[in-house]
């Protein structure tokens, strides 16, 4: 990834990226959208409300997915010094941060008529608004130091921290026993759930990941372009 350290470089992958990216993005969320509300049948028990499972599920995957590659910019940023990977990791945590809560806010809407009540402090629950404080964490540190290099090495390092409450999350179903449902897709014997319903929640997980794509890499371009100006700022200061 060494290669992409060079911003100008970074740049021209970038805009040859995004229109396909955002042009993906708006036409697998509208089929995502049209087969979950109107072509997936309802399910025997829950009946229409597990159309939720279509924004709940893969916003949970990518609040995990998120959390994890800024970890790995972490890393990177940390250990080889990558340039673009403390902003990328800056870029990315917005995006995460607005998975995790809508994850949250969608879980708790199924949760009440599945589960009688609106929240319950079990390990899966909690473990994910640990999560999404960790991402607000984040996002304090960063901005909370006058030197930016500061605020990005004290973030590289929650984050780091941090990582070990995503395996807790993925198997937390497993290690206690939680109100919360086990793995009906990422199983080793395959998928539960039928494909009517497999089908659109893979492409409304499709979608939101080319929609983080999308949003990081134009995030990304705007924190090095923020980047540049702060450098000339402190030079004119220092002459």
């Amino acid at each position: 990834m060494h290669r992409f350290a060079n911003p100008a470089r970074f740049q021209r992958l970038a805009t040859a990226i995004l229109p396909w990216s955002a042009g993906a993005t708006v036409v697998l969320l509208v089929v995502g959208l049209y087969f979950s509300l109107f072509a997936s049948p309802p399910d025997y028990q829950q009946g229409d409300t597990v159309r939720i499972m279509y924004i709940h599920v893969p916003a949970a995957w990518m609040s995990l997915f998120v959390y994890t590659n800024m970890a790995i910019a972490a890393a990177c940023g940390l250990v080889w010094k990558h340039p673009l990977a403390d902003l990328f990791a800056k870029a990315a945590a917005p995006v995460g941060a607005g998975f995790t809560a809508i994850c949250l806010i969608t879980g708790s809407l199924w949760g009440a008529p599945m589960w009688g009540t609106w929240w319950v402090w079990d390990a899966r629950l909690t473990s994910v608004l640990i999560l999404f404080f960790l991402y607000l964490g984040y996002m304090a540190l960063v901005n909370a130091f006058d030197d930016p290099q500061r605020g990005m090495r004290a973030g590289n390092v929650l984050l780091l921290v941090g990582i070990v409450n995503v395996p807790i999350i993925k198997f937390s179903v497993e290690w206690w026993n939680t109100l919360h449902q086990p793995a009906s897709v990422m199983r080793m014997d395959g998928p539960t759930v039928a494909a009517p319903m497999l089908v659109p929640l893979l492409i409304m997980a499709v979608a939101f990941t080319l929609y983080f794509v999308t949003v990081v890499l134009l995030r990304l371009r705007a924190e090095i372009v923020q980047r540049r100006i702060q450098t000339m700022r402190l030079t004119q200061a220092a002459e």
